[in-house]
């Protein structure tokens, strides 16, 4: 699916709102609340982007990422947790955005667009 966004965060009210977020925008989601539910690996690798918690139970945004075999898609991390560990494991898993919660919804679009924009 050419505009599959692929969203990994524990926190249900901030992914459904997400998932509505990018569905008015044009975008199809496929969401998951942790890295081990069934079928994520498979929605990841047929994703154009992902967003990715840092912070999750279990295995993290960044952890996950680094699992993927490449080529991975584009990723936007976002976190609650702005700290120097947490900017440090996003710069490790490659150059991707990392959007601090509270984030506004357009910042989330935008970052999305450019990611897929990045896409060969």
């Amino acid at each position: 699916m050419p505009n599959l966004i692929m969203i990994l965060e524990d926190d249900v009210s901030l992914r459904r709102a997400v998932e509505r977020l990018l569905s008015v925008s044009g975008f199809d989601t496929r969401s998951f609340a942790s890295a081990e539910e069934p079928d994520v690996l498979e929605s990841a690798s047929s994703a154009c982007c992902l967003i990715l918690d840092v912070q999750l139970p279990g295995l993290s945004g960044p952890a996950f990422y680094e699992t993927l075999r490449p080529p991975r898609p584009p990723a936007v991390f976002v976190t609650a947790f702005d700290n120097p560990a947490t900017r440090e494991a996003v710069r490790r898993a490659g150059p991707h955005a990392l959007l601090i919660k509270p984030f506004l919804g357009h910042a989330l679009v935008a970052a999305v667009r450019e990611a897929i924009r990045g896409l060969p």
